[in-house]
């Protein structure tokens, strides 16, 4: 068993939404993520930060190298509003079959998410 866990400031990713706009968002986050954060737009940010912070969470927990993409690593909102851990590609196939839980929360200008992972190797 691991554990990952990041916190993100919401002004920076404000700010590089500002700055770099779809770009960015492009860049760093997969379709679903990108439609669910600007769904509403004044938290757009807020919901961008807590998924980056997961996806940083997700590196930790799994040990990913450089090799895995930003969008490689996906947070998924269920119906119930809990949020799953998706892996694609590359990542997908280094995790193996190890099982992931992710959990996201934010306050003030702080956006944080932990990543547990099971049947991880020592790698």
């Amino acid at each position: 068993m691991r554990v990952g866990i990041d916190l993100v400031q919401i002004s920076r990713v404000a700010e590089s939404l500002q700055q770099f706009g779809e770009h960015f968002m492009r860049r760093v986050f997969t379709d679903g993520e990108i439609a669910y954060a600007t769904s509403a737009p004044e938290l757009t940010a807020e919901r961008l930060a807590a998924r980056f912070a997961a996806k940083e969470a997700a590196r930790k927990a799994f040990r990913f190298g450089n090799g895995i993409g930003w969008r490689q690593i996906e947070v998924q909102r269920t119906p119930s509003g809990a949020c799953d851990l998706v892996l694609h590609g590359e990542a997908a196939r280094a995790a193996g079959d190890c099982v992931a839980a992710v959990s996201l929360s934010h306050e003030a200008d702080f956006a944080t998410a932990v990543v547990v992972i099971q049947g991880a190797n020592n790698t």
